[in-house]
């Protein structure tokens, strides 16, 4: 399926463990996962209210249980590892994570544009 990053989607949880979130609705003023689409991919990020624990990553929206899978973690509280969320709830959104932001050098796209 596709890749898909959409503003403003931004549910809970109170998934524990490794696994699977299974997502409980979208916070009040924000999209659900829904928007992601069924069997696609987006960036995401899960943490814990009033906890330390946090990852982020890339994972799968699955309509059916309405859940996102943890594929491909790229930071987390973990030293990167998969984090072994605790029992409460978390917050699960859709993120641009730092490590696939590209940074660019000013000077060097003024120098493309206009050719100083």
């Amino acid at each position: 399926m596709a890749f898909v990053i959409k503003d403003r989607v931004r549910e809970t949880t109170a998934t524990t463990g490794t696994g699977t979130v299974t997502l409980a609705g979208a916070v009040s003023g924000y999209q659900a996962f829904s928007a992601i689409g069924n069997g696609n991919t987006t960036y995401y990020c899960i943490a814990g209210q009033g906890t330390n624990e946090w990852e982020v990553g890339i994972g799968t929206y699955t309509s059916s249980g309405t859940t996102l899978s943890r594929t491909t973690v790229l930071s987390s509280s973990n030293s990167g590892s998969l984090v072994n969320f605790s029992a409460g709830t978390k917050n699960v959104f859709v993120t641009y994570p730092a490590a696939r932001a590209v940074p660019f050098n000013r000077a060097i796209v003024i120098s493309l544009v206009f050719g100083y």
